[in-house]
């Protein structure tokens, strides 16, 4: 790992991925989560402060970057739930089949280079008729943010720590095998359109899976 990913790029990430208009959705996301939570890419641990204690029986921190561990200590130290971490990578996953009841992804499924490997994964321990709940950013439905999106990509992940800005989240969650039962898309405000276009919703893993 490179100085600039270890030492500079955590840094990054946690300024644009708590910014008003963020924090707003991760709040209005991450107090649905239940029992035993797997959250992917728990990064610098901005989503703790949500969780609500009194449903949520632990979560496992899946952060493979040394740097936002080490960035979210302070988080760590006020959290109001237990916090195991998992130092892997989206695409191993240490936990047991059917182990965890709710999988929560913020901005994540956009960085992880192998994402249908990492979604099998998360369907593997996630349990029958357990929920993933996502909040990501991806491709946008407008031909011309679209256009740019696809070019910009490139040169973009190499900079913002493998972030892709043209991945159609809805459609990597289902091909995952998850069924989508709530979809909600939108702009975040005075946000660059490119990067802006915001998929929020709850996936099940179907309960006779």
């Amino acid at each position: 790992m490179s100085f600039y990913e270890d030492r500079i790029l955590p840094h990054i990430i946690d300024c644009a991925c708590s910014m008003g208009q963020v924090m707003k959705l991760r709040s209005e996301v991450v107090p649905r989560a239940r029992g035993r939570v797997l959250e992917v890419g728990m990064g610098s641990a901005i989503n703790l402060q949500f969780y609500r204690a009194d449903q949520v029986e632990m979560v496992y921190g899946l952060e493979p970057s040394e740097g936002m561990r080490r960035k979210a200590r302070p988080n760590l130290e006020k959290s109001p739930v237990t916090v195991e971490w998992l130092d892997l990578p989206g695409e191993k996953i240490p936990l047991e089949k059917d182990s965890v009841d709710t999988v929560l992804l913020t901005f994540t499924l956009c960085t992880i280079p192998d994402w249908h490997a990492a979604l099998e994964q998360m369907w593997r321990v996630l349990k029958p008729g357990g929920e993933l709940l996502f909040l990501e950013h991806g491709e946008s439905p407008d031909g011309r943010t679209r256009k740019w999106q696809h070019r910009i990509t490139p040169g973009w992940k190499k900079l913002a720590g493998g972030c892709h800005l043209n991945r159609h989240i809805a459609d990597l969650i289902r091909q995952g095998g998850f069924q989508i039962e709530e979809l909600e898309n939108l702009y975040i405000p005075r946000a660059p359109r490119i990067a802006g276009y915001i998929y929020k919703g709850r996936a099940i893993k179907p309960a006779n899976a």
